[in-house]
C-alpha cells in the first residue's frame, strides 16, 4: 500500500496530536490526585513534542497554580487562550492565575487583566455559571478603580438566578457576604439548604461559610445534607472536626480527624488548606 504526499503529511500532522491523548489522561489523573510534580514532568514532555497543543498548556497552568506558581501559571494559562481564544473555560481561569498572582503582589495593573479576563468567559460561554459566579465575586470585591462595580455584581447574581435556582442563591449568599451582610447571607444559605442540593458543592460552600462564622449548629445542618449527597468527601472529616472543636467536644476526635486531613487529603484549591486545619488544630489550644 502506498500513500500520496498529501495524505503522508497529513498522518505526519495527526499523529503527535494522537499521541498526546494518554499522556494529557494521564496528566489529569495524577492532578485529580494531587500528584502535582508528576503532572508537570508529562505535561512539560508533552508540549515537547506539540508546543501548540492548547489543552496541554492549559492544564500545565492549572497545576502550577495549584502548586502556587503563578507566573508560570499565567505563561501557560495565557499560551493556552492565545491557543484557543473562543474557550471560555481557558478565559476563566486565566483570570483566577491573574487574580492570584495580582493578590500576592498587589498590583492593580493584573487585577484590571482578571476583570478582562472574567469578561471575556462570561462573552465566550453565557450559561456558564462558574464564569459569571467568578466576574461577580470580582465586581463585588474590588476596588473601584481596578473595575469594582456592586451594582454590575447584582446583574450577574441575577443571570446566574434565572439560570439555576440554587446557584443563584448561592451567588446571593456570596455577594452579601462580600457586603459583609452576614445574617442576610446566612438567610441565602439556609434557603440553599431547604432546596436539598444533589451535588456536593452547595453544601461545601455554606460549610465554609458557617465555619467562618464559628456557627456549630448551622454546620451540624450542612454535614446532614453533605452526608447524604457523598458521605466519603473527604472534606465531611474536617468540618466534622470544626464543629467538635467549635463545641468544646471529643478534642481528641477533632484531632485526629485533622491531621488525618492534612496527611492524607493533598493540597487543591477547592479544599480547605492545610494550614487553615492546621489553624483549627490550635484553636482552644
Amino acid at each position: 500500500m502506498t500513500f500520496g504526499p498529501l495524505l503522508v503529511s497529513l498522518l505526519l500532522i495527526a499523529l503527535p496530536a494522537a499521541a498526546q491523548q494518554p499522556a494529557l489522561q494521564t496528566a489529569q489523573s495524577h492532578f485529580a490526585a494531587g500528584r502535582y510534580s508528576e503532572a508537570v514532568k508529562l505535561l512539560t514532555a508533552a508540549l515537547d513534542v506539540a508546543p501548540q497543543d492548547a489543552a496541554a498548556n492549559y492544564w500545565l497552568a492549572r497545576t502550577y497554580y495549584e502548586q502556587r506558581n503563578y507566573e508560570k501559571a499565567i505563561t501557560f494559562g495565557e499560551a493556552a487562550v492565545k491557543l484557543a481564544p473562543e474557550n471560555g473555560e481557558y478565559q476563566r481561569w486565566l483570570g483566577r492565575f491573574y487574580g492570584a498572582k495580582a493578590e500576592q503582589s498587589h498590583s492593580f495593573f493584573l487585577a484590571r487583566k482578571v476583570k478582562q479576563a472574567f469578561e471575556a468567559a462570561v462573552r465566550l460561554a453565557p450559561r456558564s455559571i462558574e464564569a459569571r459566579r467568578d466576574l461577580m465575586q470580582f465586581l463585588a470585591e474590588a476596588p473601584w478603580i481596578v473595575g469594582g462595580d456592586k451594582g454590575k455584581a447584582k446583574e450577574q447574581v441575577q443571570a446566574i438566578s434565572q439560570l439555576d435556582a440554587i446557584e443563584g442563591h448561592l451567588a446571593q449568599a456570596a455577594y452579601l457576604s462580600a457586603q459583609k451582610k452576614w445574617k442576610e447571607a446566612q438567610a441565602e444559605y439556609l434557603v440553599v439548604l431547604d432546596m436539598h442540593p444533589s451535588r456536593i458543592e452547595p453544601y461545601m460552600e455554606a460549610a465554609e461559610f458557617f465555619a467562618d462564622r464559628k456557627d456549630p449548629n448551622n454546620l451540624d445542618r450542612v454535614l446532614a445534607g453533605a452526608n447524604a449527597v457523598n458521605l466519603h468527601d473527604p472534606r465531611l472529616d474536617f468540618y466534622r472536626a470544626v464543629v467538635l472543636i467549635l463545641r468544646g467536644a471529643e478534642r481528641a476526635t477533632a484531632e485526629k480527624l485533622l491531621t488525618t486531613y492534612i496527611n492524607n487529603i493533598p493540597e487543591r484549591s477547592d479544599y480547605p488548606s492545610h494550614d487553615s486545619a492546621r489553624q483549627w488544630l490550635r484553636t482552644g489550644n
